[in-house]
């Protein structure tokens, strides 16, 4: 079992809730998983400290060869996140309120673009900013009976202003999604399920076990973790370009892979009617 330390941080700018000494962002590697773990329960609300953590824990995992999944989870059993830290937004400046949603929509974006398969793990309660990070993930498992999900951030006057408009829409379509913001509830993770925000719900006392079963499935030699990026990066980028260009990527991605070790080993799999032995190169 490999394990990857992170450094420290650098000192958090003025305003900032959290100390740079503190991890608020736990980071580990570990048989092919990259396993970031949002640290301050009980509610596990992120503060600019925090998402400067993430970012760099994401960046880390893209850049890792030994990684071909990232884990995203919250601390404790309470809350995946509650989203942003509202003591937080309500010391600071107008202006340090829009970087601060600047820099976390970056960070988001880093997630949902790094060409590596992304799992968010709900262990509890995912309301405002933590369901739009855990919408930056491609897959989101859920555990049975651990809290609530949902968008309410119309409550507080404002609008999920980390990507939640755009992502959520994207998901479950446009008038639902009006529907949902502008409402504010929160609702039960099998109705997330039915809505398509969540893929499945795992069994509370077997939550972790199942949710790194589940991610491991995608990893070498189980699964050409090459071809799963690609299968990412084509979704992704095809999505938001004409019919057409989405098409063009794809080709151009496939004849990357058809250069690949991983390519020549499952048609040869096939052929002698064997199982492939992946390599994720």
């Amino acid at each position: 079992m490999a394990t990857t330390a992170r450094p420290k941080q650098s000192a958090a700018p003025a305003g900032t809730a959290a100390s740079a000494e503190r991890r608020l962002v736990e980071y580990r590697v570990e048989d092919g998983l990259a396993i970031l773990e949002l640290n301050d329960p009980p509610a596990n609300t992120y503060t600019y400290e925090m998402m400067r953590q993430l970012d760099e824990a994401i960046l880390d995992a893209r850049m890792n060869d030994d990684v071909w999944v990232i884990l995203l989870r919250g601390k404790g059993n309470k809350f995946f996140s509650a989203g942003a830290n509202i003591k937080m937004l309500s010391e600071v400046t107008p202006r340090f309120k829009y970087f601060f949603c600047l820099h976390a929509n970056e960070t988001l974006n880093r997630l949902e673009h790094t060409p590596k398969l992304t799992i968010a793990a709900l262990n509890g309660h995912t309301v405002g900013g933590g369901l739009e990070i855990a919408m930056a993930c491609d897959l989101r498992l859920a555990c049975q009976d651990a809290g609530k999900i949902g968008l309410p951030e119309v409550n507080l006057g404002v609008l999920p202003g980390t990507g939640g408009t755009q992502r959520l829409s994207r998901i479950v379509g446009k008038s639902r999604a009006i529907e949902m913001m502008v409402k504010g509830e929160t609702f039960s993770f099998e109705k997330a399920q039915e809505l398509g925000l969540v893929n499945e719900i795992l069994p509370k006392d077997t939550f972790w076990d199942q949710v790194l079963m589940y991610a491991k499935q995608f990893c070498p030699p189980n699964k050409a973790a090459k071809a799963v990026g690609h299968i990412k990066r084509a979704v992704c980028s095809g999505c938001e370009v004409p019919f057409e260009s989405g098409l063009a990527i794809e080709r151009e991605l496939q004849q990357l892979l058809f250069q690949s070790e991983d390519a020549k080993e499952g048609l040869a799999a096939y052929v002698e009617k064997r199982v492939a032995e992946f390599k994720g190169r």
